[in-house]
């Protein structure tokens, strides 16, 4: 085991630079599979730091090897992409970016999941190893992925020889910033966050004009049909001891007041926390859609096609249970905390499971811990309340962002120690 101490030394020397980083990053913002520029940043920064990088992995992965000796091999992963949300003008350096979404749809894109704080964070941790090297022996993979947000870029990266290609790891880590105080840290053994399936509904009807309604098949009625039946399988399908969320976030129908359309189109979101539901869930959205559209006597059966999906995020019980033991070593017990599952999503735990080695995932709190006047074990009340902004928010900046940056490199770096061997002599 390498030493914690000696590992974050110096790191305060290098916190004005990482906040430089980050704000470049917040500024320049990229969607899932277009983050060209932010790859190119990010790969000039791990080699400067010592690392044999590789490029275009995964289509725009970035991945940087940094040897030391003979010893353990750790993962440290930080996802790169952004998120089509317009950001509002709080700060300085906010994203004033725009980009072609998947639907070919020009949108504007910001950091609203905080990915800029994992990239500043990876990168810190990767310059404090490589300036310790005396400190540990072993090798560490700087995975710097593509893609989270739509569930395909650690399965891209796989997918394009990413086992073969690298040295093997003995652990997979990862983190991902959260609304909560910044300096504490949360996570959990066993499943930590949610499977997710994205669905797109297109419902076919007889389109004409709104004064003949009865020469029509409404499409706009059958879907609002189904958005309403599709909120009592949660309420009276799935058990009380059960989780699962159904959401329709997107409703697309039609362009004018009198003129009933042929189709359309509803995006359906779910969350699940055991196999069984998910498909219990699954198969009650496709008996819902299609008798929805059957009792409208459409002459067409709609179609459900995916749009993408998230495996569970399931943290190894033992390696879950050290790396937090490390945490309240470093930074204290009132700062480390279990927490519950999180109906959030993420596919870092793609890596530990092809590889078949643990994984641990864990979230630090990016923002003042006055936003959070209850137990900091419940900052979900403070986001509820509107107190304070969630992931995916417009307003969704680090309002604390030095102590985030430098806990977030710290927990990476105290993570890492665990696995880490001491320097060879």
């Amino acid at each position: 085991m390498a030493t914690h101490g000696t590992l974050i030394d110096g790191l305060n020397t290098r916190l004005d630079d990482l906040e430089a980083l980050y704000q470049d990053l917040h500024q320049h913002p990229e969607l899932s599979f277009q983050e060209k520029r932010t790859a190119s940043l990010l790969a000039e920064r791990l080699a400067a730091a010592g690392c044999e990088v590789t490029t275009g992995v995964g289509k725009t992965g970035v991945v940087g090897v940094l040897r030391n000796g003979v010893g353990p091999g750790v993962l440290l992963r930080a996802d790169m992409d952004a998120l089509p949300v317009k950001e509002i003008d709080r700060v300085t350096y906010r994203s004033r970016a725009t980009g072609t979404d998947p639907d070919g749809v020009v949108t504007p894109v910001m950091h609203a999941c905080g990915h800029d704080t994992h990239m500043a964070a990876l990168i810190g941790a990767v310059e404090q190893l490589a300036a310790h090297r005396d400190a540990w022996s072993g090798s560490v993979l700087a995975v710097c992925q593509p893609a989270e947000e739509l569930g395909a870029g650690a399965r891209a990266m796989l997918d394009d020889g990413f086992l073969d290609r690298f040295p093997p790891f003995d652990v997979a880590l990862g983190q991902h910033i959260s609304s909560a105080p910044s300096t504490h840290l949360y996570a959990r053994p066993g499943v930590f966050m949610a499977a997710a399936d994205s669905l797109r509904v297109t419902v076919y009807g007889r389109g004409g004009h709104g004064a003949v309604p009865q020469a029509t098949i409404d499409p706009v009625v059958i879907a609002s049909s189904i958005v309403l039946r599709l909120q009592t399988i949660v309420s009276r399908e799935v058990a009380p001891t059960d989780v699962a969320v159904v959401t329709v976030a997107s409703f697309h129908a039609g362009s004018k007041e009198n003129v009933i359309p042929a189709e359309a189109e509803l995006k359906v979101n779910v969350r699940t926390f055991k196999p069984e539901v998910r498909t219990q869930v699954m198969d009650a959205i496709t008996r819902i859609v299609r008798a929805e559209a059957a009792a409208a006597g459409a002459e067409r059966e709609p179609v459900i096609a995916p749009i993408n999906d998230f495996p569970l995020c399931v943290n190894d019980v033992a390696a879950t249970r050290t790396v937090m033991a490390a945490f309240t070593e470093a930074f204290g017990e009132g700062h480390v905390h279990e927490t519950e599952p999180k109906a959030g999503s993420e596919d870092f735990g793609c890596f530990g499971e092809a590889a078949g080695v643990p994984s641990v995932f864990w979230n630090f709190g990016g923002f003042d811990p006055a936003l959070y006047p209850d137990d900091p074990t419940r900052a979900h009340l403070a986001v509820v309340s509107g107190q304070a902004p969630s992931n995916h928010s417009p307003q969704f900046v680090p309002t604390g962002l030095r102590p985030t940056l430098r806990r977030a490199v710290e927990a990476m770096l105290t993570a890492s120690a665990v696995w880490l061997a001491p320097a060879s002599r």
